[in-house]
């Protein structure tokens, strides 16, 4: 009887922790909820030609909205202006101007009329690490991401302070997942993002009692005109790294975006890794959600565990690309004409020792796998070396190799048994073939010459 008692008062300590969690956080969350509607009111996104912005734009005017969009080059506002009129009907007013002018967003403001809808979009990007990037590439990118959306917000604050409108209003920033956690390759780009959080939970405060609600949206790598070129400059390491959040569409980004405008949410994550940073790098960002917060509360340890996990994992690859990246430098300073094969060409192999090779010729194959031996590095570009100061062009030769942490591979012509002869260059067939007798007194005279060379 004791223990059925007994687990009957675990059983409502079980529930009455959470419920009594989830009603103080109920009580304590602050700014309240809010719904934003959209219909019927003026939206202005910067950086609306092209991309998310783009997407957004025609997200907005899709649900009823008056849309404006910003942006640098007047003829990319005319192709944006026409695609979302074909597509929905509805013409879009369109403002060309930098960001880093801050009169001409005055300009743009004033004419567009009051704001009920901000969203601050533009973005460049140039990934590269920092010691080779250009100091003038970082400049624009901290100019045009962060300055830009300084200059933006300044410029509508007034306006949309002053609105006639009584509803609640929107500021949104369009941040990164780059501005939640440090990305190798990203370092301007993301210290550019990172700057947008601290403008954002500030400008909050300040702005609260205007019933203006702030968004700071974390989209990852997102299918734009822009990520083809990126993609060409940026760091192998990077692609390794920002791989693990995958790549969304322009308008799925945009959906998630324009909900969590919609629903006055501080952060807004645009997929489940997203999810995972949000909670992990919650901190003391402003939380309307109850159960939201319940989330960040009772998952935070074990978010920051699956965090940790995240860095061993991209620390691991930097480790493991920058001994590969070693390994080909110390060897390439012995390769000479050597070829460097590639897995596939390795790979049309019939079996590991013996293969054919893709111009259809024989080939043995040596292979090397014990990454735990002592030495095993050194030992392998030993025999690298070896083989270019020794293999003579009549007898045997190295075609090539192939390298990876964990594999070292050699590549030579393929050879039966007993064909040694087979490799001496324009050997006429009246000569005696290189019987068992003649390859040992090879063998033991160059043995003596070896060691005869060691000795002296």
């Amino acid at each position: 009887m004791a223990t059925y008692l007994n687990l009957s008062y675990l059983y409502l300590l079980l529930l009455v922790l959470p419920l009594s969690l989830l009603a103080l956080l109920a009580l304590i969350v602050r700014p309240r909820t809010v719904k934003i509607p959209i219909k019927n009111r003026h939206v202005f996104i910067t950086g609306g030609s092209s991309g998310i912005g783009l997407a957004l734009a025609h997200r907005a005017v899709s649900e009823g909205a008056r849309v404006s969009i910003l942006a640098r080059s007047l003829d990319k506002l005319e192709e944006a202006k026409n695609y979302i009129r074909l597509s929905t009907g509805v013409d879009v007013a369109i403002f060309p101007a930098d960001v880093r002018d801050f009169e001409s967003l005055k300009k743009a403001v004033t004419e567009a009329g009051p704001i009920d809808v901000l969203v601050v979009n533009q973005g460049v990007f140039f990934p590269e690490e920092l010691e080779k990037q250009e100091l003038s590439e970082v400049n624009f990118m901290i100019d045009v991401n962060l300055i830009g959306s300084f200059n933006m917000i300044k410029a509508a604050l007034p306006v949309m302070k002053n609105r006639k409108d009584s509803g609640p209003a929107s500021i949104a920033l369009m941040s990164s997942q780059a501005g939640q956690v440090g990305i190798y390759g990203y370092t301007a780009y993301s210290a550019s993002k990172f700057g947008l959080r601290g403008l954002a939970e500030a400008l909050q405060q300040e702005v609260i009692a205007y019933n203006i609600h702030v968004s700071l949206i974390f989209p990852p790598d997102t299918e734009t005109p822009g990520l083809a070129e990126e993609n060409k400059r940026r760091p192998q390491l990077t692609s390794v790294i920002a791989a693990s959040s995958g790549v969304m569409k322009a308008d799925e980004v945009a959906k998630k975006a324009l909900d969590g405008i919609k629903c006055g949410a501080f952060f807004v994550p645009c997929n489940f890794e997203g999810m995972l940073l949000t909670v992990a790098t919650a901190g003391l960002s402003p939380q309307r959600s109850f159960s939201m917060a319940f989330v960040e509360v009772v998952a935070a340890g074990l978010i920051r565990l699956v965090a940790l996990c995240f860095q061993w994992n991209w620390y691991g690859s930097i480790e493991k690309w920058h001994a590969q990246k070693k390994l080909k430098e110390d060897t390439g300073h012995h390769l000479g004409k050597f070829k460097l094969f590639s897995l596939q060409e390795l790979q049309l192999a019939t079996d590991v020792y013996k293969g054919i090779l893709e111009d259809g010729s024989l080939a043995a194959i040596e292979r090397l796998k014990n990454k735990d031996t002592p030495g095993e590095d050194f030992q392998f570009q030993k025999v690298i070396v070896m083989l270019c100061m020794a293999v003579h062009p009549n007898l045997l030769k190295l075609h090539g190799l192939w390298i990876t942490p964990t594999e070292r591979l050699l590549v030579y012509p393929y050879m039966a048994n007993d064909s040694v002869a087979s490799r001496l260059k324009d050997r006429p067939p009246s000569q005696p073939s290189l019987d068992w007798k003649v390859r040992k007194r090879i063998a033991l005279g160059s043995a003596k010459g070896l060691s005869y060379l060691h000795e002296n």
